[in-house]
């Protein structure tokens, strides 16, 4: 059986030395965020979710949810009690705004926690997730009304929230959507389609669940530029915040899924569902894509919580199992055969899992910290997030999945079966890489939209950061080398981005061929830089003293993440380099069997 302790220490490590939360103390929100509280809230967060949803983890998968004749859906057992706990325990309320019932916390202290939910139970974490990205979409879009009635519910954790956009005939090109929304005499709309793929659009968790559902209006341009949003909610609202009447909307089916078995991903019907419009007609696909960020970096961070699970394991596993002997002689001769642990390339996977995922989780908070300062009217961090978003979520869950398969290779024969759990940390893990935009849909969102906006301004803005932050290096020696392997990881960046300049208004389509090369590599320098800041805190550490052997486990992972994993950049740069004559030139009839 599988288990999980949530990494508080390394998390503790990166808020302080990395995130640097005590730099915003003086700021509004952070201020809440003494080193105390936000110990409380790792501390208390990861006892709630190692007690509490992680044993639901595997019986939720095996179980999974279900319809019921009239529509209806329940989620696996224990999951109703565990949300009841969540709400109660006030763990939805954390980083909400304490206007609507919220803590109030900093969005980077929540995040911490999100990782931790995630890692203990992947579907579960997803309710509660969703909700995140209605509570950002009315926040920012909502009629003040439309604030009063729905988020402080929302926030407390009371009714749920979805975000409908995908139906049959589309995805990514929401211009295609079909669902239409009818003016009614009162002001409401009268909503009518089907969507797909709706995480969380029926369960038993909450006694509402308030669906965000794109469509368009009669005369909207057949084009994304004609979306307009609504919310829909499944029980219609009264004038005093009571429940009314169930609204015309219902759960056709539950997909049948390869992973997230939990989470109950429906087929939504809308049968002329009262709905009302949020914000501006027409200006829907601007609205949601509000939700849409979030939910990205959301999913970035599953990346992150199911490889840190799977990789405990993988630890777990490579410590007690034995098999064959040390290429350089036996190292417990007493024993049959020595633990996994002396193999080499054993050794090469866990270490590649252990800095990715601490480079990650870095890279995450780090990113969630950007979050809090472009809300305080950051610009520089407005544009290094708008930036590294799809980065984060693009290369997050490639590597997400990419972790917990070696893992599940660390267990052999064990890793295929079910009882040990491996396999559906790798079911988890692949549908990350899908939904949300798949990744290379991230990898054209970076290379075709951000690069260029502002005239390149955010990749300007994220070389220069980690050419001062270089300048900063630690005279440690072995940080010094660290930082001379990044520089040329940077310049390879660098480069690949004066390449589309040259090539990419010539052929577009070297962009397109390069796009998931270079999202890999500006993955591989964020992380590049997220290693360098800690390397520099732990050799400073060091140097005043401090013997915390998890500092010295710091400056090795660091070492490696330079010696294996940096050099990575000049393949990828090599491989943008290369073009698209190669990619494009084989007619697709040449590609069908003889």
């Amino acid at each position: 059986m599988p288990h999980y302790t949530p990494p508080v220490r390394d998390t503790r490590f990166v808020l302080e030395h990395v995130v640097g939360l005590d730099r915003y103390a003086d700021q509004t929100g952070f201020d809440t965020a003494t080193p105390d509280v936000v110990e409380a809230v790792l501390e208390e967060g990861g006892r709630f979710v190692a007690e509490v949803l992680f044993p639901l983890n595997l019986s939720g998968d095996q179980q999974g949810c279900t319809r019921h004749p009239d529509g209806s859906v329940t989620t696996p057992d224990g999951f109703k009690e565990a949300y009841r706990q969540f709400v109660e325990s006030g763990w939805a309320t954390l980083g909400n705004h304490p206007d609507y019932g919220g803590q109030g916390m900093p969005h980077v202290v929540s995040t911490a926690f999100q990782e931790y939910m995630i890692s203990a139970n992947m579907a579960f974490a997803m309710y509660p997730g969703l909700t995140h990205g209605a509570i950002a979409a009315l926040t920012a879009k909502g009629s003040p009304e439309q604030k009063a009635t729905y988020l402080p519910k929302l926030v407390s954790g009371e009714w749920g929230g979805t975000m409908n956009l995908t139906e049959p005939q589309c995805g990514t090109d929401l211009g295609l959507i079909r669902t239409r929304a009818e003016p009614q005499a009162d002001g409401s709309y009268a909503i009518t389609g089907t969507k797909i793929f709706i995480s969380s659009g029926e369960h038993d968790l909450t006694e509402n669940i308030i669906h965000l559902v794109l469509a368009k209006t009669p005369g909207a341009p057949d084009s994304s530029k004609g979306i307009s949003l609504f919310v829909v909610p499944k029980v219609l609202v009264e004038a005093d915040g009571s429940l009314g009447a169930r609204n015309a909307v219902s759960c056709g089916s539950i997909e049948h899924k390869m992973g997230i078995h939990a989470n109950s991903t429906c087929v939504m019907n809308y049968d002329g569902a009262t709905g009302w419009l949020v914000g501006e007609e027409m200006k829907g696909l601007a609205a949601m894509f509000i939700m849409m960020n979030a939910a990205r970096l959301g999913v970035g961070l599953q990346g992150l919580g199911v490889a840190e699970t799977a990789y405990q394991n993988g630890v777990a596993y490579a410590r007690d199992r034995r098999q064959g002997r040390a290429l350089t002689g036996a190292k417990e001769p007493a024993e049959k055969a020595d633990p996994l642990f002396v193999h080499p390339d054993i050794r090469r996977m866990l270490m590649e899992a252990k800095a990715l995922t601490e480079g990650l989780r870095a890279l995450c908070l780090w990113g969630a910290l950007q979050v809090d300062l472009e809300h305080r009217g950051d610009a520089e961090a407005a544009d290094l997030i708008g930036l590294l978003t799809p980065v984060i979520k693009g290369f997050g869950t490639d590597m997400g999945y990419k972790i917990a398969t070696d893992m599940q290779q660390v267990y052999g024969g064990h890793g295929y079966i079910a009882e040990w759990g491996m396999e559906q940390y790798v079911r988890d893990a692949r549908i990350a890489m899908i939904y949300e935009g798949t990744n290379g849909v991230q990898a054209m969102d970076l290379v075709g939209r951000k690069l260029a906006q502002n005239g390149g301004r955010a990749i300007q803005r994220f070389m220069t950061l980690v050419t001062r932050k270089l300048a900063e290096v630690s005279p440690d020696d072995g940080v010094k080398a660290y930082g001379e392997q990044l520089k040329a990881a940077l310049g390879d960046l660098q480069a690949s981005t004066m390449w589309f300049l040259a090539n990419g208004m010539t052929n577009p389509d070297h962009v397109g061929a390069g796009a998931v090369p270079y999202m890999h590599l500006t993955g591989l320098v964020a992380v590049g830089l997220m290693w360098l800041e800690m390397a520099n805190a732990a050799a400073r550490l060091k140097a005043g003293g401090d013997a915390d052997p998890f500092l010295d486990a710091k400056l090795v992972t660091a070492r490696f993440y330079g010696e294996r994993l940096l050099p990575l950049t000049g393949a990828l740069r090599r491989q943008i380099e290369g073009g698209a004559d190669a990619v494009m030139a084989l007619p697709p009839e040449m590609f069908a069997a003889a």
